[in-house]
């Protein structure tokens, strides 16, 4: 007998497993890191190349909406080198335990987050 699939896929109604969420928030993290590239080349060419450009530097990074964007590239950095550490290890298939892994997603968060915040409070 087989299964009975939905035919129309409703990707507000589907609830994704921890797991599912923590692999989906990796790739997106990764494309927000990769498109963000030339901002922070940008950011850092500024603050190098002469003392006045450093000053603009400063003006741009201290902009409130500049600093919430560059929080949540902080984020996605902490987030993205968090989830890559469990990827490794469910490569080498440990923690494919569903306990573990639902565990293990759990603190990906937890700890992404926990170093989001401290991070950006050392920072700003």
């Amino acid at each position: 007998m087989q299964k009975q699939r939905p035919k129309h896929l409703d990707l507000a109604k589907i609830r994704l497993p921890i797991p599912g969420i923590v692999s989906i928030l990796h790739r997106i993290s990764g494309v927000a890191l990769f498109f963000s590239l030339p901002l922070l080349i940008y950011l850092l060419h500024g603050s190098l190349s002469s003392a006045e450009s450093f000053e603009t530097y400063r003006a741009v990074v201290g902009h409130p909406l500049m600093k919430l964007v560059l929080l949540g590239l902080l984020w996605a950095y902490m987030h993205h080198f968090c989830a890559g550490i469990r990827f490794l290890f469910l490569d080498i298939h440990k923690g494919l335990e569903l306990q573990t892994a639902r565990a293990t997603a759990k603190t990906v968060v937890a700890v992404s987050l926990a170093l989001t915040v401290v991070l950006g409070v050392a920072l700003w």
